[in-house]
């Protein structure tokens, strides 16, 4: 991965993490589904009509729909409305870390290599002391809402792949189309129709700028510049970098919300940036999984 594009990684991955604050300030008075459903609308129209369908087929399209708005976001936003703070929800999503290294090996035939595997280790390690000292600032429900969701992230880069466009920006529009309709059909079977009807009651301002935040930095520019990053380097290479969004993510509420910060946050992101540093180092590309296979086949031969 080139300076550059790591830098500029590095700046969306703090754009990221502080959008979790901002949704905790939409879901304040607003149902989460409607919310994510508000966000993916505006970030659809109008822009849609001045924007070419890109050459894929129609079941890309409406998969990375269903999986980025409905299972990633709709998810993520339940999480922290049901009660998980903008910190920790960024820090759980992050999962996804984990699931994309399997999904790449799994599905795409992608090399694990043994820095990959020394660099995530690190960053789960700090992830795992994150989570102890994160004071309580989750539920039950919302832990299983959010790590949902990480799943969900790891299919949108393999969806993405195999859609293999060029069309990136084009791609997100038009994937993003198949997002709100199903969004609002959930929240009005679990919430009923008044989700619907007292919407114009409780939109305010901040609703306003919270929906505004999500759907343009956050949502065009920001999935178009990481679906670009997904498409020029490898899922297993890519997918590490997420783990700076709880970096941040913390800081935001620390910021926003005053969600403590103790030590023990402190050394735990740290080790997350060692971990992608790691992740990231050009080492001998040794698949640790092509090593245990080799050495199977040595003492089929021997014995």
């Amino acid at each position: 991965m080139t300076l550059r594009d790591f830098g500029l990684l590095f700046a969306l991955m703090a754009l990221w993490g502080l959008n979790f604050s901002v949704i905790k300030l939409g879901v304040s008075t607003v149902h989460p589904l409607v919310l994510t459903a508000l966000r993916f609308s505006a970030a659809v129209f109008p822009l849609i009509f001045f924007i070419k369908k890109p050459d894929v087929e129609w079941r890309y399209l409406m998969a990375y729909g269903l999986s980025f708005g409905v299972g990633v976001w709709g998810l993520t936003t339940l999480s922290i409305g049901a009660g998980v703070s903008a910190g920790m929800a960024s820090l759980l999503l992050d999962m996804s870390v984990v699931s994309g290294l399997l999904v790449g090996w799994f599905f795409l035939n992608e090399t694990i290599t043994r820095n990959k595997i020394l660099g995530v280790g690190l960053a789960l390690l700090g992830l795992v002391l994150i989570m102890v000292a994160d004071g309580g600032a989750v539920t039950g429900k919302g832990l299983i809402l959010v790590l949902m969701a990480s799943v969900f992230w790891s299919f949108n880069s393999l969806i993405v792949k195999r859609a293999n466009t060029q069309s990136i920006f084009a791609f997100n529009v038009w994937g993003m189309l198949f997002a709100p309709l199903p969004l609002l059909l959930l929240a009005v079977i679990f919430e009923g129709t008044q989700v619907i009807t007292e919407l114009p009651n409780q939109f305010t301002q901040w609703t306003l700028f919270s929906v505004l935040f999500q759907a343009y930095p956050t949502t065009l520019l920001g999935y178009w510049f990481w679906n670009k990053m997904i498409m020029k380097y490898s899922v297993s290479s890519v997918a590490p970098m997420t783990l700076l969004v709880p970096v941040f993510g913390i800081l935001g509420g620390y910021c926003f919300y005053d969600e403590p910060i103790e030590m023990s946050q402190i050394i735990a992101a740290m080790l997350i940036l060692l971990g992608l540093f790691v992740g990231q180092m050009a080492l001998p590309k040794l698949s640790f999984f092509k090593r245990l296979r080799g050495n199977s086949c040595k003492k089929s031969t021997m014995s």
